[in-house]
């Protein structure tokens, strides 16, 4: 495919030129970034060219644009990196191959999607097959980088399956390749500019019935929306994915669980209906938020700093922590991955807050599980129990109805893991202050003691807390048994300062070489 096609150039240009942006950041991933100075060559010859024509029917002086490439991205390569973006003061961003289309939050964007090979005459025949082998209606979503067929293949399906076939067929459509930021930057919302000039307004990543239409229902999902029409449901219809298993494609069998999905691979171009695998996902999610029900020290691990409303989302976790008489601990780290998280192991649960698509973290090889903050609403909520529906997003999250659910009655509660009651810790100081004034003071004072025994370093016989046990960072680092460099002795005299070794591990100055040992 042409280069300049590909990596749609001449658009590219048109928003830069229309926008009349000068500092603009190109964000590519590391398998596209070998053909980042290309890009910038052709993008600098078509922005010449657009700024020679306005010259020629303007007297106002040309406008230098900056170009700056950005590689390495603060956190997912999906997002819009609006940190990196900002080092360098850019007002827009342009990004280019497998994006969330989260919504941004300062700076405008276009995403540049990619054209990715697809033997459409293939795919329509498959999707013709799997038409007449179900009697159920077929909605077809695909990754964004096959957008640029769909054309082709809604002409295909409709000559291969015929009039009464292509009614049982429904096509998803991307909502738009420009994203303009929010208003405010508490509001979950999006707005998406269109290049034709059309906004679509809704929220997006897998929120489920956005909006009421005329049609139907809006639905949306990872930048494809579509309709469905008044008393039709998803789990009715039979979802047909173009695309490679990839995060998108996991985020749409955890989100419509109970629909029917077929796979087509396009590098393969064969179909797959065994996903019990992907499947399993959701039982493993489901252990992990019975183990985060007895977590007592919460971390939450700060995925992005450019999806909008994730400020909001981090405010809404730390008052759902604290009202389950929890404590919690925010971390900014970047990429978490098991050597990072290993350096917390105080922390018996992490809430990992970043879009929807790198939100769900393989936590076997971490010391501790990584939940979503759907699923922390599941754990930490008294009176949450999960349906069946699963919220991958956290923009869709302040609207579901798990979200709002009243706390449960002040009792113990059973523990899977444990197999037993338990009582968490908020309820046990609460029964403490049920016993009058003079109870309270006691309980004040013996907080007080706790206090001052957890922040003092104990020398000897330091008392083991099994993980999970203690309720504060400051608790458990009391209980460790190693605590720093820092030498613990009953000598408070001051070591008089002596010079170390010198020179190399190889032979150190002083040490017989080689020759002399032997």
């Amino acid at each position: 495919m042409d280069f300049s096609s590909n990596y749609d150039i001449t658009q590219t240009a048109n928003f830069i030129h229309n926008g009349n942006f000068t500092r603009v950041a190109l964000q590519f991933p590391d398998d596209l970034l070998k053909d980042s100075i290309k890009v910038v060559s052709e993008l600098r010859k078509e922005l010449n060219l657009l700024a020679t024509r306005q010259e020629s029917s303007s007297s106002d002086d040309k406008k230098e644009i900056g170009l700056y490439v950005l590689a390495d991205t603060t956190y997912g390569s999906c997002c819009v990196d609006e940190v990196g973006a900002s080092h360098v003061d850019a007002d827009s961003v342009v990004h280019y191959g497998h994006t969330c289309l989260s919504p941004t939050t300062t700076l405008p964007a276009f995403c540049v999607f990619g054209k990715a090979a697809i033997d459409v005459s293939d795919c329509a025949k498959c999707l013709s097959d799997c038409l007449l082998s179900s009697d159920k209606p077929i909605l077809v979503l695909y990754g964004l980088e096959y957008a640029h067929a769909l054309e082709s293949l809604r002409t295909e399906s409709s000559l291969l399956c015929g009039t009464k076939g292509s009614s049982r067929l429904r096509f998803a459509d991307v909502t738009s390749s420009v994203i303009s930021p929010l208003e405010s930057k508490e509001t979950p919302s999006v707005k998406l500019e269109s290049p034709n000039g059309c906004t679509a307004n809704g929220s997006h990543d897998d929120c489920k019935e956005t909006d009421s239409t005329v049609d139907g229902f809006k639905h949306s999902i990872g930048g494809l929306t579509w309709n469905l029409p008044q008393g039709h449901k998803m789990e009715e219809y039979m979802l047909f994915w173009i695309g490679l298993e990839n995060p998108a494609f996991s985020n749409l069998v955890l989100t419509y669980n109970s629909s029917d999905i077929v796979r087509y691979d396009p590098v393969e171009n064969c179909t797959m209906e065994d996903i019990s695998q992907t499947k399993k996902i959701l039982q493993r999610r489901y252990y992990i938020v019975e183990k985060a029900k007895d977590a007592n020290i919460i971390g939450i691990l700060v995925g992005t700093l450019g999806v909008a409303g994730y400020l909001n989302m981090i405010n809404q976790m730390k008052a759902l922590i604290a009202r389950a008489g929890k404590k919690a601990y925010t971390l900014l780290m970047g990429k978490p991955n098991p050597a990072k998280l290993a350096n917390f192991p105080e922390c018996d649960v992490f809430i990992y807050v970043s879009c929807a698509q790198t939100a769900l973290l393989d936590s076997k090889d971490f010391l501790s599980p990584v939940i979503t903050p759907y699923e922390a609403v599941l754990a930490f909520n008294r009176g949450s129990q999960w349906t069946g529906e699963y919220v991958i997003g956290f923009q869709d999250l302040l609207t579901s109805a798990q979200y709002n659910v009243d706390g449960g009655p002040e009792e113990a509660r059973f523990s899977f893991m444990k197999g037993c009651y338990v009582e968490d810790f908020n309820q046990q100081e609460l029964a403490e202050s049920m016993n009058g004034d003079e109870d309270k003071e006691r309980a004040t004072t013996d907080l007080a003691e706790a206090t001052h025994k957890a922040l003092q370093l104990h020398d000897k016989y330091p008392k083991s807390i099994i993980k999970g046990a203690a309720n504060s960072g400051a608790e458990f680092f009391s209980s460790r048994s190693y605590q720093g460099l820092e030498m613990q002795t009953d000598d408070s005299v001051p070591l008089a300062v002596v010079t170390g070794r010198t020179g190399r591990a190889a032979g150190y100055t002083g040490e017989p070489s080689k020759d002399q040992n032997s």
